[in-house]
C-alpha cells in the first residue's frame, strides 16, 4: 500500500480523506454514507469514551441505556425537536421480509407486516427518554436525574465525509432533569466546561467557549452552549454542545414532581453530546503531509519499538526491558518483530498511523550504550542512553502533548480577525479564514442573510465577550457585542 497522500495545501479534503484511509482510522461500508470503524480509528474513540465516561462519573452522572426506536407519536411530541430534524430521519413502516413469488432468490416487504405506528430510527434520544422520564419522576426526592447514554444514531445526511457527517456515527448523549432552572442552567454549562477540558487537555484541541444564537440552536432548546474548534484549513468545527431545554420536553411529555412546598412542578431540562465528529476533530488539528499526528493521551499505541536492521537476542532483551519500565509508567508501547517489513517500511507506517513516539534499536546503537528516539510530531531524532530511555520517553510524552496544544493555540489565536466592516469582514473570509469577530444586530433576518452571501454563519457568541458599542456589518444597526463568525464544518 502507497503511504503517500494529497499535501494539505493542494487539496485539503482529498488530504483528510487520504488521512482516513490511509492510517487505517475507517473505510467506506456497503451502506450509502456509512462508515467501517475499524481497529485503529475505534482505538481513538474507546480512549475518548473512557476518559469522558470518567468525566461524566466524576460530576454524578451514570449510564443507562435507551431503545433505537422511537414511536413516531412520541418523536412529535415536542414541535421544534420534531420539525428541526424531521427531514434526516429514517423510519421504519415494516417488520418483515418474505420471498418474492417471481423470484424466489429476492425478498420483498411483506405488505402484511405493516407496522400499526411507524418508528422512527432516533436522531437523538429526547423524545424517548422524557417518555420514560414521565414514570420515574414523581417528587423532589427523584431530582436531579443525571443520565447519560452511549449510543449510535442516525441522521440521514446526503452529503457526507467519515467521522465528520456520516449517516450513522457513535455518541454519548446527556439527558438530565432538575427541580429548578437556575440548577439546569448550571448543569448545561458544566457540561460545557466538561467537553472543553476534555478538548483541551486531551485532544490538545483549544476552543472557544460560546453560546448559540437562536437560529443556530439545537431544536427544542431554549438555549445552546457550544465549544467551537479552529482546523488547520479556518474553517471551524462545532465540537461539543449542551443544550438548556427549559420546560419544552417536561411540558410536551407531562413530567410533572411534587415539589417540597407540595406543589405539582414541570421539571427544568437539559441534553449534550459529543460523537465520532471529534476523531475528524483530531485529525484536523493536528495532522500533517506524512499522515496522522496524534495527542499522546489519546493514542493507543503511544510507543513503538522498532529493531534495526530486525530482532535478535541482544535487541530483544533491550526492546523487552524498555517496554517493562514504560509499561511499569503506564505507557502503552508495541515492539514492531513483524519480519516481513524492513525498518524503512515500519517507520513510514508508524507515522502515517501517527504513533507519538519511536523507539530504534540496533547493534551498532547499543554498541555506544544508546536507542534512537523520534518524536512524530516535530519529527526530531535523538540518540539516548539505554538507561535513561523510559524517563525520556515519559516526560517527551508531555512535552508532545503540550507542544501540540500550543501549536494549535497559535494558530487559532492568530486567525481570530476583527472586522469593522462588510467589504473587510469578505476579504478575510476569502484570503485567510478562522474566526472572523464582527458585530451583529441580533436578528435572524441578517444572520441569514450574511449566511446567504459568504456562507460564514454564527458560530457563536463567546461566553467572555466584552460589551461594546457597535454597528453591523451588514445592517448598519446598533450592536452591543461581537460575535464570531467562519466557514464551518
Amino acid at each position: 500500500m502507497s503511504k503517500e497522500i494529497t499535501n494539505r495545501s493542494e487539496d485539503y479534503s482529498k488530504w483528510y480523506n487520504d488521512i482516513v484511509k490511509k492510517a487505517e482510522l475507517a473505510d467506506h461500508s456497503a451502506v450509502r454514507g456509512c462508515m467501517v470503524i475499524k481497529p485503529t480509528g475505534f482505538a481513538i474513540w474507546e480512549n475518548m469514551q473512557k476518559q469522558l465516561d470518567k468525566m461524566f462519573k466524576d460530576t454524578g452522572h451514570v449510564n443507562a441505556y435507551f431503545p433505537l426506536f422511537v414511536p413516531k407519536s412520541l418523536f412529535e411530541a415536542e414541535e421544534k425537536n420534531a420539525e428541526g430534524f424531521a427531514k434526516e430521519c429514517a423510519v421504519v413502516t415494516h417488520y418483515r421480509l418474505k420471498s418474492n413469488p417471481d423470484d424466489k432468490s429476492k425478498l420483498i416487504v411483506d405488505p402484511n407486516a405493516k407496522l400499526e405506528e411507524e418508528l422512527i430510527v432516533r436522531p437523538t434520544s429526547e423524545a424517548i427518554i422524557w417518555n420514560t422520564y414521565r414514570d420515574w419522576i414523581n417528587s423532589y426526592r427523584d431530582l436531579p436525574l443525571l443520565i447519560n447514554q452511549w449510543a449510535n444514531v442516525v441522521r440521514w445526511e446526503m452529503r457526507t465525509r467519515m467521522f465528520l457527517r456520516t449517516a450513522e456515527f457513535l455518541w454519548q448523549e446527556g439527558h438530565t432533569a432538575h427541580a429548578t432552572k437556575e440548577e439546569a442552567i448550571e448543569e448545561a454549562k458544566k457540561m460545557q466546561e466538561v467537553y472543553a477540558q476534555f478538548a483541551e487537555e486531551y485532544m490538545a484541541m483549544p476552543v472557544i467557549r460560546g453560546r448559540k444564537s437562536e437560529s443556530e440552536r439545537f431544536a427544542g432548546a431554549d438555549e445552546t452552549y457550544t465549544i467551537e474548534a479552529l482546523m488547520q484549513d479556518g474553517k471551524a468545527l462545532q465540537a461539543g454542545t449542551s443544550h438548556f431545554l427549559g420546560q419544552n420536553f417536561a411540558k410536551a411529555f407531562e413530567v410533572k414532581f411534587t415539589d417540597s412546598d407540595q406543589k405539582e412542578k414541570y421539571v427544568w431540562a437539559t441534553s449534550w453530546g459529543v460523537s465520532t465528529r471529534l476523531i475528524g476533530g483530531l485529525i484536523m488539528t493536528h495532522s500533517d503531509d506524512s499522515g496522522l499526528v496524534l495527542p499522546p493521551k489519546l493514542a493507543a499505541t503511544q510507543v513503538v519499538i522498532v529493531p534495526i536492521p530486525k530482532p535478535g537476542e541482544e535487541i530483544d532483551e533491550v526492546a523487552n526491558n524498555i517496554m517493562a519500565g514504560l509499561k511499569a509508567k503506564g505507557i502503552s508501547v508495541k515492539y514492531d518483530q513483524d519480519p516481513k517489513k524492513r525498518p524503512g517500511f515500519k517507520f513510514a507506517e508508524h507515522e502515517m498511523k501517527g504513533i507519538p513516539v519511536r523507539i530504534g534499536i540496533g547493534k551498532r546503537d547499543l554498541e555506544k550504550g544508546v536507542v534512537e528516539v523520534a518524536r512524530r510530531d516535530t519529527k526530531e531524532k535523538t540518540s539516548i542512553e539505554v538507561d535513561a530511555v523510559i524517563n525520556h520517553v515519559e516526560q517527551l510524552l508531555e512535552d508532545i502533548q503540550n507542544n501540540l496544544f500550543q501549536k494549535a493555540l497559535d494558530y487559532r489565536n492568530s486567525h481570530i480577525t476583527s472586522v469593522d466592516t462588510f467589504d473587510k469582514f469578505k476579504e478575510v473570509l476569502e484570503n485567510k479564514g478562522g474566526f472572523i469577530s464582527a458585530h451583529w444586530d441580533g436578528t435572524a433576518e441578517t444572520e441569514d442573510e450574511i449566511k446567504k452571501l459568504t456562507k460564514a454563519t454564527i458560530r457563536c457568541i463567546p461566553n467572555d465577550a466584552k460589551e461594546e458599542d457597535g454597528k453591523c456589518i451588514l445592517s448598519g444597526k446598533p450592536s452591543k457585542c461581537r460575535v464570531l463568525f467562519a466557514k464551518a464544518y
